[in-house]
This record gives C-alpha cells, structure tokens and sequence, in this order.
C-alpha cells in the first residue's frame, strides 16, 4: 500500500453520482477528500481545504471548469487535473493553456483517474510520496528503487519505470500499447515488441522462470499477480 496520509484532493463536479464515486474510491486509496457541485464554491473551499490535487469538471452551469482554473493557478500551488467529453479537444488544449496539469476525457475508470493522480503527486509533491508496499515489493521513487524479496534489484531507468507501472496496476491487464503510452511516452514511434524485450529481462531479474508473476496474456498484454 501506499502512505498517502496528509494529500488533499478536491473534487468539483456538478453531477452528485460521480463525485460519490470519486470521494468513496479516493477516501478508500487513503486521500483526505472533499466535494463541491459548483465552480464558486470549489474556490471558496479550496482557500479553506489548500487542496494538493483538484479534480474539476469543464461543463459545470455558472463558473465553469475553465474560470475555476484560472483562479485556482493564481493563488494556489494546486495540481489541477481537469475532466472533459471525449471529443473536446479544444476544451482540452483551452484548459492546458489556462494552467491544468492533466486532463482525463468522460468516460474514464477510476484507475486511469488514480493513476495520473499519483503521477502529478510524484512530480510536484514528490516529499508527500512516502514508498509503495505491494506484495513481496517496496518501491522507492525518491530514490528510483525497487526491492523484491527484501533485495534491491539492479535496473536501468526504463526498466524501473516499467516495473513500477506494472505493480503498481497488479490485477490489471496491460496492453502493449496502453505499457508504450505510459512508459515509453504517447510519442514513441518504436516497434512495441520493445515491451516483450523488457518483460524478457525483468523476468529474469526477478526469477520469474514459470511467468507466475508477469503473466502473459495471449493478444491482451500482460499482467503482474503479486505471489
């Protein structure tokens, strides 16, 4: 597990299902969370709560997502990640160029949404980040460490980001592609059979000879059972 104790996210959205949702989920990862259902209360809270992170919605009536942002970047150090329709790319390219970190298009799960949470954490609130416990792992991003079985294994850069992908979304499974995007980067224009040669060496490095913990799944991608 993670020790996220202290990190504080806000969640402005004016649609009551989705903000249950989110606060149930966050507030299970460990989060200290609150909730408003409009633009002007999210800022009059995020004075008083001094969020780390703040989900906002873009389509919200009276002060919308955009104007939210804009205020909140003026004076607050507040990673913002901003929920948009599918097909908005405007909407999307307006809320970077207004200060947003990140943006995440409806619909999303609730682990991509943890996912880019955890990223913008470790970018600008990277002393918050205490280390990641899962199964026989213990991951250490200050230090860019992985230890398995109680012994630092011996890796390159992308060999770390990679595994630290992977257990951090145990259970899950990975496509080769979905691994590019968030390894490699959105721009990588390599063959994605990279992701088999480093699958190959992590197994070896971590004694995986029977692929019990990297598992393969044959035209779905991969998949880490903690043991």
């Amino acid at each position: 597990m993670q020790n996220l104790k202290g990190i504080k996210v806000l969640l402005v959205d004016d649609e009551p299902n989705i903000l249950q949702f989110l606060e149930m989920g966050l507030q299970n990862e460990g989060f200290e969370v609150r909730t408003a259902q409009d633009g002007m209360t999210g800022v009059t809270l995020a004075k008083e709560f001094r969020p780390h992170i703040v989900i906002l919605d873009v389509m919200m009536p009276g002060m919308d997502g955009f104007e939210v942002c804009r205020m909140l970047k003026k004076t607050e150090n507040v990673a913002i990640i901003m929920l948009t329709a599918k097909d908005e790319v405007e909407d999307r390219v307006k809320g970077l160029n207004l200060g947003a970190d990140d943006y995440v298009m409806k619909p999303f799960s609730f682990e991509e949404l943890l996912a880019r949470i955890h990223a913008r954490i470790r970018n600008q609130f990277p002393n918050l980040m205490g280390e990641v416990v899962a199964g026989e792992f213990r991951i250490d991003d200050r230090r860019k460490e992985i230890q398995y079985q109680q012994k630092v294994l011996e890796l390159s850069t992308t060999e770390y980001e990679l595994l630290k992908f992977m257990v951090l979304n145990q259970g899950l499974v990975l496509s080769k592609a979905k691994i590019l995007d968030k390894v490699w980067g959105y721009d990588f224009g390599g063959d994605e059979n990279i992701v088999e040669v480093y699958i190959r060496s992590l197994r070896d490095k971590l004694n995986d000879k029977e692929h019990r913990l990297i598992r393969t799944l044959r035209g779905a991608g991969y998949r880490v059972d903690l043991l």
